[in-house]
């Protein structure tokens, strides 16, 4: 009966999502198995019963008056036909964005840990170098990483580019390769979670060196110049976590969202939920740490200068931004 099922949403995934529509696949599908299981009784083997089964019940245009969804199957009403992504393309794309999830995100480190180079300039010794020297090496240092940073965007912008055509044309996913996308994302599920506690604790927690190397009091340029790269070393893996996660766990969804809402194909997952998806690849890793960059920021801002009493102001004016971004960059459905 699997190999029926398959067949019966593959013949009515590109119909328009109804209650006409959907009443008529649940009558077909019960005189599918209806008839599947009397040929069963009658000593049909499996795969004859099947091929009997589709081949009196599998033209929709011939059962389409019965049904009364005729209206709907007519071609001049009918959606706009799809091209079906095969399970291998289906594969191909999740390992490339895999990649490109990590090339980001290690981008992103790189980025903040840039700033290690001038913080430990300081303590370099005069000995070996002078300042002026020191600077130099904390400046190229900052330049270089910023350097690689780059490059690992712009190879994960050609991966991503690879795969615009999905964009540009209509495509979407059969009934067996939308479980199998589901099945692969759920057992992601634990992973994500993980990775996106942990990434967010280390954001939170970033300011807890500072504090502990403060409160032994050390006086020495390398203790405050430690504290202050710590800081930025917990911040840059737990954005890093933050980034790879939420990138990798959103290929799954761009998957199952390519069969659009107002179809039948739209109920192969739940993949329409609400959430708000960006076209542009910088923009969707920049939101996809937003509220922990925000989280960050607000308990730097709170631990150095000890104004609670204004530093909650940055929870409305992020509130205000973020809802200025999703309304002007984002795409509540996925297309």
């Amino acid at each position: 009966m699997e190999t029926i099922k398959n067949y019966l949403e593959n013949m009515f995934s590109h119909l328009p999502n109804t209650p006409e529509v959907q009443k008529a696949k649940y009558e077909l599908y019960q005189m599918m198995e209806d008839k599947y299981n009397e040929l069963i009784s009658e000593g049909k083997s499996d795969n004859e019963a099947i091929g009997i089964v589709i081949s009196e019940f599998g033209n929709l245009d011939e059962l389409a008056d019965s049904l009364g969804i005729k209206s709907f199957v007519d071609p001049s009403q009918a959606m706009p036909a799809s091209k079906t992504l095969s399970r291998e393309t289906a594969v191909a794309f999740l390992r490339d964005s895999a990649k490109q999830a990590y090339l980001t995100a290690f981008g992103v480190l790189l980025c903040i840990l840039a700033s290690l180079g001038p913080i430990f300039s300081e303590c370099i010794p005069r000995s070996l170098a002078s300042p002026d020297a020191s600077d130099a090496i904390g400046i190229t240092f900052l330049f270089v990483c910023i350097a690689v940073a780059v490059g690992f965007f712009i190879f994960s912008g050609s991966l991503s580019s690879k795969w615009s055509y999905l964009k540009k044309e209509p495509y979407c996913i059969d009934f067996e390769t939308a479980n199998w996308v589901i099945e692969r994302k759920e057992s992601y599920r634990s992973t994500h979670a993980m990775l996106l506690t942990v990434g967010i604790m280390l954001c939170i927690l970033c300011a807890v060196p500072a504090i502990i190397i403060s409160s032994l009091n050390t006086k020495s340029t390398f203790a405050d110049s430690l504290s202050g790269g710590l800081v930025l070393v917990f911040i840059a893996i737990g954005v890093f976590m933050i980034v790879f996660t939420n990138m990798k766990k959103s290929s799954f969804d761009k998957l199952l969202s390519l069969n659009g809402a107002q179809t039948m194909g739209g109920n192969f997952a739940n993949s329409h939920d609400g959430k708000v998806y960006y076209e542009n690849p910088v923009v969707a890793a920049i939101m996809s740490v937003y509220w922990s960059t925000v989280t960050c920021i607000y308990l730097c801002w709170s631990f150095i200068t000890f104004d609670w009493g204004i530093t909650w102001i940055i929870w409305p004016i992020a509130a205000i931004i973020n809802s200025l971004v999703e309304n002007l960059l984002g795409d509540k459905h996925g297309n």
